[in-house]
């Protein structure tokens, strides 16, 4: 376990700055009165999460690979901060719908049937804790893998 130390730091540092940016855009409004725009903002998050794996994969290269990391290695880092996130993401989302955001389902299904986006009942059966977990892991798998192979290459040396 010592030998992925890094990599479970950089995991965790990664499951709080979502949780920091679920309440920050719940402080902001984007999960009740400015929902309309959520979907916009919270791409936003792409940013952080990005830079996440940048500093996760230049602190591998400096203190497990001495200064040097192949694509390889560093891709394997990535995706093992992947795995860790992809499988705590049930926790996260109960975290977030049952602690920061408890109303966020409500509003967004009359939003989505306000907005003519979806029938009640598609609605109803989108917005919810069981639909967000799946979207979420899929979400944090695929993104994971692409972050992890794209900043590897850029990390590398």
């Amino acid at each position: 376990m010592k030998k992925y130390s890094i990599e479970f730091k950089w995991a965790f540092i990664f499951i709080l700055a979502t949780l920091v940016w679920m309440m920050i855009e719940k402080a902001a409004g984007l999960h009740d009165e400015h929902i309309d725009k959520h979907a916009i903002y919270t791409s936003i998050f792409a940013i952080p999460a990005i830079a996440i794996y940048v500093f996760a994969l230049l602190e591998k290269r400096k203190k497990d690979f001495g200064g040097t990391m192949s694509w390889k290695q560093g891709f394997l880092s990535g995706m093992i901060i992947t795995l860790v996130v992809t499988f705590l993401n049930p926790l996260v989302q109960w975290m977030i719908h049952s602690l920061i955001t408890p109303e966020f389902f409500q509003n967004a299904i009359e939003h989505s049937v306000e907005s003519g986006a979806l029938s009640r009942p598609e609605a109803e059966a989108y917005f919810t804790v069981g639909g967000y977990i799946i979207q979420g892991m899929l979400g944090a798998f695929i993104l994971g893998v692409l972050t992890s192979a794209v900043v590897a290459f850029f990390v590398k040396k």
